[in-house]
């Protein structure tokens, strides 16, 4: 039996990279800030391999993943400090394979990016770290 006390999402994300670009997914959900897709792993399912399939659920994009690139994690609270949700997120960097990056149902904007612009879009705290890192495995 499984146990049924309330415990952080565990999500995992992908850095994907094509030609020295990044690919960046706009949430169609508040906050709407650029990010790595990405998305929970199901029950059994392989940290790697949920990155993947998130992404390309999110965009249609396919990869390889090469490695781990870091993690964040977020905790929301409301206006009384409560905590609502909690996520903690596995970020790999991976190579694109195929697939033309479109919207999904969990994105509203989809772009392909020069790492060195990030600053450029309204990211996820903590994003540019793990860029970094995600760049170095790649190479």
């Amino acid at each position: 039996m499984r146990d049924t006390m309330i415990r952080p999402v565990l999500c995992a994300s992908a850095a994907t990279f094509r030609g020295g670009k990044l690919l960046l997914a706009r949430r169609a959900k508040p906050p709407y800030l650029w990010s790595l897709p990405g998305g929970a792993v199901e029950w059994g399912e392989r940290l790697a391999a949920a990155a993947i399939r998130e992404l390309r659920e999110e965009t249609g994009v396919t990869a390889e993943a090469v490695g781990y690139a870091g993690h964040r994690e977020v905790v929301l609270r409301n206006e009384k400090g409560n905590v609502f949700d909690h996520f903690v997120i596995i970020a790999f960097a991976a190579r694109w394979r195929s697939g033309e990056a479109a919207v999904g149902p969990e994105a509203s904007a989809v772009e392909w990016v020069d790492p060195a612009r990030l600053s450029d879009y309204e990211i996820t705290e903590g994003l540019i770290p793990i860029v970094e890192a995600a760049q170095k495995l790649i190479g």
